[in-house]
């Protein structure tokens, strides 16, 4: 068992101490509680059951008289005879002998002749169970597209777009074409390649007459730098004077 625990002995514990009492604040009440206890009993005394109906107490004088439920039927006005007085008076009936009036027509002329040209039903189309109709003209079932005047031709814009694809496309070829033109090899004539071996073979009896007048001995730098140099462009002279008279027909870039 848990031992109570209880406060320390004191000598004020035993002077009298005054009792403290809480005031509570005031509850708290809306301003609206009138008008909704009179809304409240208005409400519950209109459903009322309980108790007899306040109506109309009926009068000691409209009392149930014999044959006042029945049903009464209308006065017959329509059996009345009317009298007529006429005052113009009929032709005569024609007789047997007599011929009937030809030639000429009356609104009230039924008769269609052989020529007369019947009236087309106009086209409709039944859209329920229970035979509704609507005129096929206004449902879109038709195609009215086929009968007009621009079907099957070709929009303007389209027209205007392929023109100017067209006209791009040509631009763009003639581009291409100055350009392979630029880049293209030139074809030399005969008295082209002629004149080109001529100075070729000249350019390389000069170096070949200046290549003869260099010492014999190459000591230096120098002097051994320029012979190699000679040799290689006679060399290439001699390559290209074979292969201007071994070929007849020779390209050069235009470059």
């Amino acid at each position: 068992m848990s031992k109570a625990v209880h406060p320390p002995e004191s000598v004020y514990n035993l002077i009298p101490k005054e009792e403290v009492h809480c005031q509570k604040p005031p509850r708290y009440i809306s301003k609206y509680r009138p008008t909704v206890i009179l809304e409240k009993k208005a409400a519950k005394d209109a459903m009322r059951t309980m108790g007899p109906a306040k109506v109309e107490v009926p009068s000691p004088d409209k009392y149930l008289k014999k044959h006042s439920k029945e049903p009464k039927l209308p006065k017959n006005t329509q059996g009345l005879k009317e009298v007529r007085t006429c005052t113009v008076r009929k032709p005569a009936v024609p007789a047997r002998t007599d011929n009937p009036p030809m030639g000429f027509h009356t609104k009230r002329d039924f008769i269609k002749t052989v020529t007369a040209v019947p009236v087309k039903p106009r086209p409709t189309f039944v859209d329920t169970s229970k035979g509704h109709k609507q005129l096929l003209e206004k449902s879109g079932l038709l195609p009215k597209y086929i009968r007009k005047t621009h079907y099957g031709e070709v929009p303007e814009y389209l027209r205007q777009r392929n023109e100017e694809e067209q006209r791009a496309q040509q631009e763009y070829d003639n581009f291409v074409k100055e350009q392979r033109e630029q880049r293209a090899m030139k074809h030399l004539s005969d008295e082209e390649q002629q004149s080109a071996l001529e100075s070729l073979k000249k350019k390389w009896d000069e170096l070949h007459h200046e290549y003869q007048g260099l010492s014999l001995v190459t000591d230096t730098l120098s002097k051994k730098s320029r012979k190699e140099r000679l040799e290689a462009a006679m060399k290439q002279l001699e390559n290209d004077i074979n292969l201007f008279e071994r070929l007849k027909t020779i390209y050069i870039a235009n470059n």
